[in-house]
């Protein structure tokens, strides 16, 4: 025939090869040109495989086709040719179904294959029917025709992509035997990039939520307790109260009834609410459910079993998510749960409204609406926090010009000359000099931290406690009670990471010994990984120490050298130059180390290799945890335990090197400067992360895809002109990492505002305004700029409780020493009670300070300009307990020292276990599951019994009808044929051979 000619033709279903799609040609069938031929062995087994169609449908059309790229034809033919059959996108909502616009796609597989330039005209669309068609590229059908226009259309691919797609063959086709529907695209506007479209019918749904242990909603619905009385009333009064900043979604009103939930059965269907089958399992169900196939689906070529994790880690596909339920903004766009959340949750113009949480876990799963609901909570309970931390401020605001130690301190008639602060070019300097700094650290540094630090001590608990009942509330709402079951059975799930590894190990055994037992990883399999994790945690533990330590040098070394400067303005800012630079330095180094650490952690966790997923994020978030709580808080810790307290005293000082004197304290204590490092690194940390990391990088990324796709589509005009699809959309999208990011940044923010609150109570404040911008940015982030992440159920939030829990009880011990040992409520309680001759403040700047002799100064540590203030000093004064000159044991630690030393250990000691029973007591009386909640869950399990005992009556019923109709059929037998009731029993049983209708 002519090379230009198209000819149709009917296969006979009888012919032996079936139907053949080739990749090089996209799509298009091809019929061999000598139908003599006979179909070699390896083409007949892929076609048996892959292409199992049913009876009525193996008659259809061929194209045959000689030269398709010679194929010529005016434009007004092509728009004939179009006009004849309708948009098959919109049939199908543009992605969101297979081509038939009936079957939803729940699942979307993505890879990447070699794209010929010939094959640009005419593109694949391969369809799988309802029974589970062909797989995705098959080998080519011999026959001269085929094997002329494969050489003339696509240069020969390597054997590694060769390899994926037999993998991907192999796979799919294993899908099918499951039960999956699938269908391919090709045809799309990303070049070299094809779909998978995963259905799952409702028999494989039915049959996956009986295994999962799927509660499902049943057709019996009881009423739901209410309050009365005068609670009744309250809560009407705050239902109106709070109307304003509920959101406008379905389920923001009460419930009243709620529907009895049981796990699905296929032989107890009649229980359940069948009565809108497209609608019984939602989207987020029905991707649960074929995830869970996939992952159990394997891949066995060349000895390896494969799921999709392994698939997806060695490139044979690229990605593997659920789809979006639609687009969120534009004209036109049909009502989704998408943009319902886009419009009440995930926009910063309702960051005063309550969150839909019912509808976040219906979107993304219990899982993802646990966190948010923790968060909400959390974000809830900082608001009491953040009114009494402002109230303790606006305390030390008032009180400051009543504070006699910084009235004393300002005075300049007192004329205290303090010691140098570094040897030579550091000259005597006036403690009024100081005076800020003095008053300052009182906003901080005063009575009501003291119960500030006892307050938040208990906010923790009782914030605890507020979670857990919540949580409880939501397990019940969720239908999660008596969800350990599936628990356990996901927690023995092994990872394919785990089973690749004893699969080497079986092998390797197996060459060596000829053992076939069953394979395991033991400890000694995985020494050399916890050898390789201890050696790396020390060394990153030590590496953030080093840090903090050429910080510490820094600070020293720069304030040696401003002090040179001859400008008294330069050198009364030097102290705060210096504390300034080096916080923002432990903020940039921080912030880095932060990124370093988590990549690390995690392949420190993969190479140890972790059997089942939850043991790999337990261990995962444990490791990230450590080095991330280092990396944050060891600045911290210096400043408020260390510094100051390894310094020595004129003539006798502590050098580093040799060369560098030890940092000391301000007159005022080192509170202050503990407050300004924690509000620093603790608002730099939420900004930077918040709009650097969370914002702009995302952004930026999705700006580089956005670039590298206009730079794609101005090569082909046709394929930019076609709307996309909805998994071409969401595959721009970001994949979705997992929550432990938030989490822990969440967790660390939690550490700022327990474990230093007494030095700083504005944190609550701060973390308040921070975790209201929070919250929509992550629900912005999850709707609009990630994939839709797999639903996972979790009936609460894993170790974060444990972790939470935790820092609660460590913040008691931390603050107890900050109280005591940073600032100075301990010593002028001592000196209050115990030296103070007028019972009041008075004299106490001067009783916290020694005298030195300047004669006394080693050689060489002199200040080079004694005469600096105007005055000759005999006499200067530094902050310690110690001996005076003249004293027999001179510059010796005085009994003074002793008695201070002994109030702030008895201080630790009782504060501790105060709080600490305190805190007990507080978790002690708040029950962990509300009343109401354990008699709705008691009553759910008595309505359950009553179901299936009338179902056991009805039964019963039924089958005592079926006997009298038995027996009454066979009386009726003996009276009509009495001469039957002699013979056989056999005989009689034609008698009883009716059908019954069950």
């Amino acid at each position: 025939m002519d090379k230009d000619e198209i000819h149709l033709r009917r296969l006979p279903a009888a012919a032996p090869w079936g139907p053949h799609t080739d990749s090089d040609f996209h799509g298009v069938d091809f019929l061999p040109d000598s139908l003599s031929e006979v179909p070699d062995e390896t083409g007949m087994r892929v076609n048996k495989k892959y292409s199992c169609l049913p009876a009525e449908e193996k008659g259809i059309h061929i194209i045959n086709i000689r030269a398709i790229e010679d194929i010529g034809y005016d434009q007004h033919e092509s728009t004939l040719l179009n006009s004849l059959s309708k948009n098959p996108d919109a049939d199908c909502k543009y992605g969101l179904y297979f081509r038939d616009g009936k079957r939803k796609v729940d699942y979307i597989l993505v890879y990447h294959y070699k794209k010929s330039s010939a094959g640009r005209t005419l593109t694949r669309r391969a369809q799988h029917n309802d029974a589970g068609a062909r797989g995705a590229k098959q080998d080519p059908l011999p026959g001269k025709g085929v094997q002329m226009e494969m050489g003339e259309s696509e240069p020969h691919t390597d054997c590694h992509e060769d390899d994926k797609r037999f993998r991907r063959e192999e796979y799919e086709g294993n899908l099918v035997e499951a039960g999956l529907e699938l269908e391919h695209d090709e045809d799309t506007k990303i070049h070299g990039v094809g779909f998978v479209k995963i259905h799952a019918p409702w028999n494989v749904l039915c049959r996956e939520a009986e295994f999962l242990k799927l509660k499902m909603p049943t057709k019996k619905m009881y009423q739901i307790n209410q309050t009365h009385g005068l609670l009744k009333k309250i809560n009407s009064v705050l239902q109106k109260i709070t109307e304003p900043i509920q959101p406008k979604v379905a389920e923001r009103k009460p419930q009243t009834v709620k529907r009895l939930s049981y796990p699905f059965s296929r032989e107890k269907q009649h229980l359940f609410d069948l009565s809108d089958r497209d609608s019984f399992f939602d989207s987020k169900t029905r991707s649960t459910i074929v995830y869970e196939i996939l992952k159990r689906t394997t891949c066995t070529k060349a000895k390896y079993s494969m799921g999709i994790t392994s698939l997806l880690a060695n490139g044979v596909y690229s990605a593997a998510y659920p789809l979006h339920d639609g687009d969120y903004e534009g004209e036109n766009v049909e009502p989704n749960d998408r943009k319902l959340l886009c419009e009440e949750w995930a926009s910063y113009g309702v960051f005063y409204k309550y969150q839909p949480i019912d509808l976040v876990r219906k979107y993304f799963g219990e899982k993802i609406g646990l966190y948010f609901a923790w968060l909400g909570v959390y974000t809830q309970m900082l608001i009491p926090a953040s009114i009494v931390g402002i109230i303790v401020f606006l305390y030390g605001c008032a009180t400051v010009d009543e504070n006699i130690p910084s009235m004393e301190m300002c005075d300049q008639r007192n004329n205290i000359t303090m010691c140098p602060l570094c040897d030579r070019t550091c000259s005597y300097w006036k403690m009024s000099s100081a005076c800020a700094t003095a008053r300052a650290s009182h906003l901080f540094d005063n009575p009501a931290t003291v119960f500030f630090s006892v307050f938040m001590a208990l906010w923790a608990a009782t914030f605890m406690e507020h979670w857990k009942r919540k949580q409880m509330r939501l397990n019940y709402r969720w239908d999660l009670t008596g969800f350990e079951e599936e628990e356990e059975a996901v927690k023995a799930h092994p990872r394919a990471e785990y089973e690749a590894k004893v699969l080497e190990k079986s092998l390797r055994k197996e060459h060596k010994h000829k053992e076939t037992d069953k394979e395991k990883l033991t400890w000694k399999d995985r020494f050399p990984a916890y050898l390789t994790n201890f050696v790396g945690i020390i060394f990153m533990v030590g590496l953030t120490f080093a840090i903090v330590f050429g910080v510490i040098i820094y600070r020293i070394s720069t304030a040696a050298a401003l002090a040179i400067s001859a400008t008294p303005s330069g050198r009364s800012s030097v102290r705060v130059t210096v504390t300034a630079t080096a916080v923002i330095i432990n903020l940039v180094v921080i912030i880095f180390l932060d990124e370093v650490y988590g990549c690390i952690a995690r392949w420190l966790t993969q190479i140890e290799v972790p059997k089942t997923d939850k043991n790999f994020e337990e261990r995962l978030i444990f490791k990230a945890f450590l080095l991330k709580f280092v990396n944050a808080y060891t600045p911290i810790f210096y400043v408020a335990f260390f510094k100051g307290r390894f310094v020595g005293r004129p003539g006798d000082y502590v050098y580093i090197f040799h060369s560098f004197r030890m940092e000391e304290c301000a007159p005022g204590g080192c509170l202050m400067e503990l407050c300004i490092q924690l509000s620093i690194i603790m608002l730099g940390k939420q900004l930077i992360q918040n709009n650097l990391f969370e914002i702009g990088i995302p952004k930026m990324k999705k700006f580089i895809r956005y670039m590298k796709l206009k730079r794609r589509r101005s090569l082909d005009h046709e394929e930019h002109m076609k709307k996309k699809q909805r998994y071409e959309v969401d595959y721009n999208l970001e994949p979705f990492s997992g929550l432990t990011p938030e989490y822990m940044e969440m967790i660390i923010q939690f550490g700022f505002v327990t474990l230093f609150v007494a030095s700083f109570p504005l944190a609550p404040l701060f973390a308040l305004l921070n975790n209201i911008i929070e919250i929509r940015l992550d629900a912005k982030k999850f709707v609009t700029e990630l994939r839709r992440p797999v639903a996972v159920r979790a009936k609460d939030i894993g170790i974060w409780y444990n972790i939470l829990r935790g820092i609660g009880k460590l913040a008691v011990i931390i603050n107890a020493f900050v109280i005591s040992f940073t600032s100075d409520f301990i010593p002028r309680l001592v000196y209050l009670y115990m030296y103070s001759e007028n019972g009041t403040m008075h004299g106490f700047v001067n009783h916290t300070l020694s005298s030195f002799n300047v004669s006394d100064f080693q050689a060489g540590t002199a200040p080079n300009d004694p005469m600096e203030l105007g005055y000759e000093v005999q006499i200067c004064r530094y902050k310690d307990y110690r001996e005076p000159p003249w004293s027999e044991n001179k510059y010796d630690i005085s009994k003074d020292f002793w008695a201070v030393l002994a109030a702030r250990l008895a201080f630790v000691i009782v504060f501790q276990n105060l709080v600490m029973f305190m805190s007990d007591f507080v978790d002690w009386i708040i029950p962990d599951i509300p009343k109401d909640i354990s008699q709705q869950i008691h009553k759910e399990k008595v309505l359950m019994v009553e179901v299936f005992m009338r179902e056991e009556q009805g039964k019963l019923q039924m089958l005592e009808t079926w006997k009298d109709k038995d027996k009454k059929k066979g009386e009726n037998c003996n009276n009509h044929s009495p001469r039957l009731s002699l013979s056989h029993s056999g005989s009689l049983s034609s008698c009883h051979s009716y059908p019954v209708d069950v």
